[in-house]
């Protein structure tokens, strides 16, 4: 099982946050970023091989991981094109380190333990869902027929629950979730998300949605996130 952070983008909409470093460097508490949070955990899962992409500051960001002297094996691979590209592009740029068993997650995702302990030991491949949160109007939804997800992406309100992107997919379902974002970047569509892809092969799958209720699970995209998230770990 290898684990795949996304951390092309540009962070934009953290303002001040994110002028000289990228968003998962951003600290959550004292001598703890985003990115160390999340590499910490995913060591404590077992986990040794970690695949992620990166945009600006890509060597910053680099000497931060390794100050961390955590015991993985960490492959990064720049999207040059992080301004004008989305995601699925830097998932393309890295689609030789990814044939494998993979739980995904975006670099701006700040989670409890206990939510990447269920998912990374889940015997079905799975997404990340709340039932308990209201659904966002700008933000993943989960659309559910029969128990399965169908969909998932910003814009579906109808038989939908709050999503976030937080994947424990099997070998072989990845693979057909994979070929569908080579398909779409070969094609030239390298700007929309990876769910774009991902929508038009969930026929093949049995995408399951981990419901983690109340427990914290969240992106961290402005301010007012950042200073959320922070209160909640005290």
């Amino acid at each position: 099982m290898k684990a795949l952070i996304l951390n092309s983008g540009l962070g934009s909409r953290m303002g001040k946050y994110t002028v000289s470093s990228p968003k998962c460097m951003v600290p959550l508490k004292e001598n703890e970023t985003i990115v160390a949070r999340q590499l910490r955990l995913i060591a404590q899962m077992g986990i040794t091989e970690v695949v992620m992409t990166t945009g600006p500051y890509e060597e910053l960001l680099k000497n931060h991981i390794k100050s961390l002297d955590l015991p993985l094996q960490i492959a990064f691979v720049n999207n040059p094109q992080y301004k004008e590209t989305n995601y699925i592009y830097s998932i393309y740029l890295a689609r030789e380190f990814l044939h494998d068993e993979i739980v995904l997650m975006h670099g701006d995702l700040v989670f409890e333990e206990k939510v990447l302990e269920q998912v990374v030991k889940s015997e079905a491949d799975c997404m990340a869902v709340s039932s308990a949160m209201e659904l966002p109007e700008k933000d993943f939804k989960a659309v559910l027929k029969d128990g399965i997800i169908q969909a998932v992406g910003i814009e579906f309100m109808e038989n939908a629950v709050a999503a976030q992107p937080l994947y424990h997919l099997g070998e072989a379902a990845w693979n057909v979730w994979l070929n569908q974002i080579v398909a779409f970047c070969e094609s030239g569509e390298v700007s929309c998300y990876a769910e774009n892809a991902l929508n038009q092969v969930t026929d093949q799958m049995k995408l399951h949605p981990y419901d983690f209720g109340n427990l914290l699970c969240q992106e961290v995209d402005r301010e007012e996130d950042l200073l959320a998230v922070r209160s909640l770990l005290k």
